[in-house]
């Protein structure tokens, strides 16, 4: 079944019911992959446990928990999976292609819509790019990451809306700490260039937070990203 793959992320985080934790743990049990990929997920949301200072206020507890449901990041793929993330990135490919030609004299002649390529597309059509998807509530959030650029990209489609009062805050994992990777409060279909380095960065994380965000995090993650799977 290639669908258990993409229990690991809702494991790392216990957001599996019984049956699906029994089912996954068998699978764990053979599956070397993704018990590496558990282990960094762990690892990620360890950082994001120890960065926090004070326990959140229970009505917090409480929104945070009414967002969350499970995340499941997406089992690694040879080849591309219909979608609009995917599609996104395609666009960003073809612009990428078309944006430089090499003539016969060996010089390069750049095109005129080169300029108009966004940070996001550029990070997305990266040679290094690596990607990682979950899901969250029946929506879908990508982290894109180019080591050569030192910049990742949020890329989502359907994302739910956050409470009245909070944002969504993106977080890197930088020499095993999470730290601040730029807010976002909007819903849906959006495209966000993380903030800071993001050249050494071994996995991503999204946090619901109050308003204006937090220097460390105050929530559980409701979504991880592992950035050291080749993709």
């Amino acid at each position: 079944m290639s669908e258990i793959h993409a229990l690991s992320g809702a494991y790392a985080i216990d957001a599996l019911d019984e049956h699906e934790r029994a089912q996954f743990e068998r699978h764990l049990a053979e599956c070397a992959d993704c018990r590496a990929e558990v282990d960094s997920l762990r690892g990620a949301a360890a950082s994001l446990a120890d960065a926090t200072e004070v326990a959140p206020p229970p009505q917090l507890r409480a929104d945070v928990l009414a967002a969350i449901t499970k995340v499941r990041p997406l089992p690694p793929l040879p080849s591309q999976q219909p979608g609009h993330g995917r599609g996104r990135r395609f666009r960003g490919l073809l612009v990428a292609a078309a944006a430089v030609a090499v003539v016969g004299t060996g010089l390069a002649v750049t095109q005129p819509w080169a300029d108009e390529l966004t940070a996001v597309d550029q990070v997305m059509a990266a040679a290094d790019a690596d990607r990682a998807s979950v899901k969250i509530d029946g929506g879908t959030a990508t982290v894109y990451r180019s080591e050569s650029l030192g910049q990742a990209a949020l890329v989502t489609d359907d994302l739910p809306a956050v409470p009245d009062g909070k944002v969504y805050e993106l977080w890197l994992q930088v020499d095993g700490a999470m730290v601040p990777a730029g807010l976002l409060d909007a819903s849906g279909d959006q495209e966000f260039l993380l903030t800071g380095d993001a050249s050494q960065a071994t996995a991503a994380g999204i946090t619901i937070e109050p308003d204006g965000g937090s220097k460390q995090p105050t929530s559980a993650p409701i979504a991880l990203f592992d950035l050291t799977q080749e993709t």
